[in-house]
């Protein structure tokens, strides 16, 4: 099931939009040798936009979890913390993310979507 609401679709690629900003400022940060999370504005803009989209997608599929999209994300999340606790491999770890960021977010939908355990009810 997938639930809608008027400007849905406009309110993901302002955050997306906002997100994208926020990364390119997070790696500009870490390629000057600064750690993450330098800078506020570039630290809070990652949260909250990255919150909202998640926050959105789970509540318009609540399945999202169970997707190879949505257990991306999860592993994302986890990749974005050893980023935090860990400064020795930051750079690393942002190159880490930004490829399997795009990887994921180009495969074809019929994979993102394909659900991990089970079927789709219904």
């Amino acid at each position: 099931m997938i639930r809608d609401f008027r400007g849905r679709r406009w309110l993901i690629v302002a955050l997306r939009a906002a997100h994208l900003v926020a990364v390119v400022g997070t790696g500009a940060s870490l390629l000057m040798g600064q750690t993450f999370p330098a800078g506020a504005t570039y630290r809070w803009t990652l949260v909250v936009s990255g919150v909202a989209m998640i926050a959105i997608d789970l509540w318009a599929a609540p399945g999202y979890l169970l997707e190879v999209a949505g257990s991306a994300m999860l592993a994302k999340l986890l990749l974005i913390a050893w980023l935090v606790l860990h400064p020795a491999h930051q750079l690393t770890l942002f190159w880490l993310l930004i490829v399997f960021s795009a990887v994921v977010a180009h495969a074809p939908a019929g994979l993102r979507h394909s659900r991990i355990l089970g079927e789709r009810p219904g």
